[in-house]
């Protein structure tokens, strides 16, 4: 498989970020139309790591998002948003072990949270750890059917797991 593609699968991790919009913050993304939610609405330095991982600044982005976390006053769905953001850009940055530790952490918050199962099954998939990554991206997609980041990476998984092995047989 290319690194362009899977730069591009880095890109659609960050893409799907959370991101100030002008929509009510009670709603939940379904994954169909947006792949974004609201985040940080009066933290501007949530908003602000989100748009820089996003556009792909991601240590600049982990740096602004971890100061927006050590504000008073983030909801917890913003600290578990916040979180599967930097897990997102540890994962875009090729550093899986930071990421699944990020998204360990966003799940103990909100174990709904499909973005951080699809970003922790991406750095679970970068380690080899096919299982976990299966496991993790069935999550996401039982909780938002139509995230395009989960069903990329159920791709990613399959082509791993179901590589065709040839084996030759040495006939005398």
């Amino acid at each position: 498989m290319g690194r362009a593609w899977i730069s591009g699968l880095a890109f659609s991790l960050a893409a799907g970020l959370a991101l100030p919009q002008s929509h009510d913050a009670g709603v939940r993304d379904s994954g169909a139309a947006s792949s974004r939610m609201v985040l940080g609405g009066g933290n501007p330095l949530l908003a602000s790591g989100s748009e820089a991982i996003r556009y792909g600044s991601y240590r600049e982005g982990i740096r602004l998002t971890q100061l927006g976390l050590e504000r008073a006053g983030n909801t917890e769905r913003d600290k578990a948003g916040a979180l599967s953001n930097i897990c997102a850009a540890y994962a875009a940055l090729g550093e899986p072990d930071s990421a699944i530790e990020h998204c360990d952490m966003s799940l103990s918050i909100d174990s709904g949270n499909w973005r951080a199962f699809s970003n922790r099954a991406y750095a679970y998939w970068l380690k080899g750890m096919y299982v976990e990554a299966r496991y993790d991206v069935d999550a996401a997609i039982a909780i938002s059917p139509k995230a395009r980041q989960a069903l990329e990476i159920t791709g990613l998984i399959n082509e791993a797991v179901l590589r065709p092995r040839v084996s030759t047989e040495d006939h005398q």
